[in-house]
């Protein structure tokens, strides 16, 4: 019987704030700051388009699975850092934006806690497959963050404008049933086979013509975009007129 995939065989002993591993054709990129929820630095921030950039630059590799070290999938920015740097230029492009321009699937591994930025995140990737451990949340409103990666306007396209008032509003998590019957996430798994299940969907996609595919993926971004365009403006101008104490 083969040994089931785990963060820990992908991460081994190093200790970087992210690790990339290839099995096959899949890469997997993991957030591993376990202790910080996987809080995503300005650093890692910064580095994050050129990890995206190396995995489609690679002919070897057909998907990008994206997941964190346990028991957390990410919370998202380091708020404790971003309280200490005060009022620092914002990391362009953020992680949503790198995610939604990427060429190739980009599939979320969320197993566990999954809320505010790294829901963005998640919400910016191709799609969401969830072990049954998992749970989201967006909780930008408790904590006094207004959402600049995208979730004003992606959490109401996947889920309806009245969950995505109520996920905001609250701030509570749901759990990846829920997730499931709302339409946030494409599958639930057991949580030792997440990462399994990520890597076979990675290696159905690798049998598909990789210039067709690209070519239909972007088709679906570039739709999704224009049917959106009116929220993501919307969207701009809110953050704008926080921004200027409105």
């Amino acid at each position: 019987m083969s040994t089931a995939l785990s963060v820990a065989a992908l991460i081994g002993a190093s200790d970087a704030p992210v690790v990339v591993a290839d099995r096959g054709p899949v890469r997997f990129i993991v957030l591993n700051r376990p202790t910080v929820r996987n809080a995503l630095t300005r650093q890692m921030r910064r580095d994050f388009p050129g990890l995206i950039a190396a995995a489609e630059a690679a002919a070897e590799v057909a998907a990008i699975v994206l997941t964190g070290a346990p028991p957390a999938f990410s919370g998202g920015v380091d708020l404790k850092e971003r309280a200490q740097a005060g009022a620092a230029p914002l990391v362009r492009p953020n992680p949503g934006e790198v995610l939604r321009a990427a060429q190739k699937p980009v599939i979320a591994a969320v197993n566990g806690a999954c809320a505010t930025g790294a829901l963005e995140m998640a919400l910016s990737c191709t799609f969401i497959v969830a072990a049954d451990e998992a749970r989201f949340a967006d909780t930008h409103a408790r904590v006094g963050v207004v959402p600049r990666w995208g979730q004003l306007s992606l959490l109401p396209r996947a889920i309806g404008v009245r969950r995505a008032r109520q996920m905001m509003a609250t701030g509570e998590f749901i759990d990846a049933r829920t997730a499931l019957a709302w339409g946030l996430v494409n599958e639930v798994v057991p949580g030792k086979g997440l990462l399994d299940r990520c890597a076979a969907i990675g290696a159905a996609i690798a049998t598909a013509d990789a210039r067709c595919l690209a070519t239909c993926l972007a088709a679906l971004t570039a739709g999704e975009a224009a049917a959106g365009a009116a929220g993501d403006a919307i969207e701009a101008a809110a953050i704008s007129r926080h921004d200027d104490g409105q």
